[in-house]
């Protein structure tokens, strides 16, 4: 009984934990691939809202050659709000562990969820990340912190 409770637990929380209620900017252009919206903000930022479909090597790779394009191949600080999607395969973890330093200077993600804050966080003290990368709970923090990169 306590088991089947921890499962719907874990099933709730994993669908709320990266939910964002945001607009995105009605000022600004904006870019789409399956996997995000990118835009820029005012600092050179550029921003991004994840969607939820499950990461492949093509549609992965179609989306840093979006960013390449947009950044016209210069690499950018990235602050990104996570979606919930599973786990990508061994391929495509690997084909982004090696581009993202071709893409990015750094790396800042929001999560709404505080818990998925430290578990990131954690998880990059195990396997440390090819580029400065942190986890945020808000975007203030993130972009203060990305700045140093700029």
């Amino acid at each position: 009984m306590m088991t089947a409770y921890i499962f719907n637990c874990k099933k709730i929380f994993n669908k709320i934990k990266f939910a964002f209620e945001m607009k995105l900017p009605a000022d600004k252009q904006l870019f789409e691939s399956e996997l995000s919206t990118y835009w820029f903000d005012d600092e050179g930022i550029l921003m991004s809202l994840s969607k939820s479909p499950k990461r492949t090597l093509e549609n992965t790779r179609e989306s840093f050659e979006l960013v390449k394009r947009i950044t016209n191949n210069k690499k950018a600080c990235l602050l990104v709000y996570l979606a919930n999607s599973k786990k990508p395969d061994k391929q495509t973890l690997e084909y982004v562990r090696n581009e993202l330093p071709n893409v990015y200077k750094a790396m800042a993600m929001v999560s709404k969820s505080g818990l998925g804050e430290i578990i990131m966080n954690i998880i990059f003290k195990l396997k440390p990340p090819a580029i400065p990368m942190k986890t945020f709970s808000n975007e203030a923090e993130a972009k203060k912190w990305l700045k140093q990169y700029l």
